[in-house]
């Protein structure tokens, strides 16, 4: 009976080392220190970008003087406009056309300065990166200047030729045309960089095996180059999409949206109808536009990434 009555008291006191032990243990792991690192940043996207985001979603709720609760007023209001789908449209287009392209360009060139001597490498990645170091708003209005309708560069040189003169700004196609001219020339580097170091990462012996094997150049793109650049393609297509969708600057400079609305895109149109119109309510529900439309892209370019990867 004593040794009963005894035994609780011994247990007792080992209660707190084992929750010493317990911390000490969540410290050492890798999951905790690696959320603890990242706290200030998730931190501090939450200020300045949650934060915004339920504030804009708030104002889309107002009316056009912020004082009265109009619910999804402003949104079937947008949705009688046939503005506002060509606004979507023309962002669809423009981010879709953009992004192939700055892919592309950003494959083949990659592809190039990778066949380069090693000596010359570094001479040709700093000229080629230089269209994204330079502020998007000061390369613009160098592009602006190329596009003058009485002092353009490029009708000038295409007179040269018997060809012109080319309404780059006036007319809505060649605006079109000239807005994602910028935005390709702007973007592409982005997509070079990234490239050549997925292409530097690939294994040597994959092509060796496939020459081996009788493989052209054709396929061992297709066959070896791709599927191991896979997953870099993919997050730096939606990155891309993400950005390109948000433009605001490249438009604003060239053509404001202009002619006739036929260039703007979610950003501008927002900015035209909140802050030059006044209505930021109105502008805050063309905004919200976009999160649709790239919560669906990013949920199919992630969920075929991570496919791929747990099939690994």
């Amino acid at each position: 009976m004593v040794d009963v009555a005894v035994q609780p008291n011994r247990i007792a006191p080992a209660r707190p080392a084992a929750r010493k032990s317990g911390l000490k243990t969540a410290l050492k792991r890798k999951s905790t220190t690696a959320f603890l690192m990242t706290l200030p940043l998730i931190l501090l996207i939450g200020i300045l970008v949650v934060y915004p985001a339920l504030y804009s979603l708030h104002l889309a709720t107002l009316n056009k003087s912020m004082h009265k609760f109009v619910g999804f007023g402003n949104f079937i209001f947008l949705f009688k406009r046939d503005t506002f789908w060509l606004v979507v449209k023309q962002s669809c287009i423009f981010a879709l056309t953009a992004v192939f392209f700055k892919v592309l360009l950003g494959f083949i060139v990659a592809h190039f300065v990778h066949n380069v001597p090693a000596n010359k490498q570094r001479r040709w990645r700093g000229m080629l990166l230089v269209p994204w170091v330079i502020p998007p708003a000061m390369s613009t209005l160098a592009w602006l200047w190329l596009f003058d309708p009485s002092y353009s560069a490029f009708n000038y040189t295409l007179s040269l030729f018997g060809i012109g003169p080319v309404p780059w700004l006036g007319d809505a196609n060649w605006a079109r045309f000239s807005v994602i001219l910028v935005n390709v020339w702007y973007g592409a580097p982005f997509f070079l960089i990234m490239y050549l170091a997925a292409l530097k990462s690939v294994p040597e012996q994959l092509y060796e095996a496939a020459a081996i094997d009788g493989a052209n150049w054709w396929q061992r793109i297709w066959f070896v180059t791709l599927p191991m650049m896979r997953n870099i393609i993919a997050i730096t297509t939606l990155f891309s999409l993400i950005v390109t969708f948000a433009n605001f600057d490249i438009v604003r400079i060239l053509t404001s949206g202009g002619p006739l609305d036929h260039t703007h895109l979610f950003a501008t149109w927002a900015f035209k109808l909140g802050i030059e119109s006044g209505d930021i309510p109105l502008g805050a529900s063309v905004s919200l536009f976009m999160f649709p439309i790239l919560a669906i892209a990013a949920i199919f370019i992630l969920r075929d990434v991570t496919k791929r990867g747990n099939e690994a």
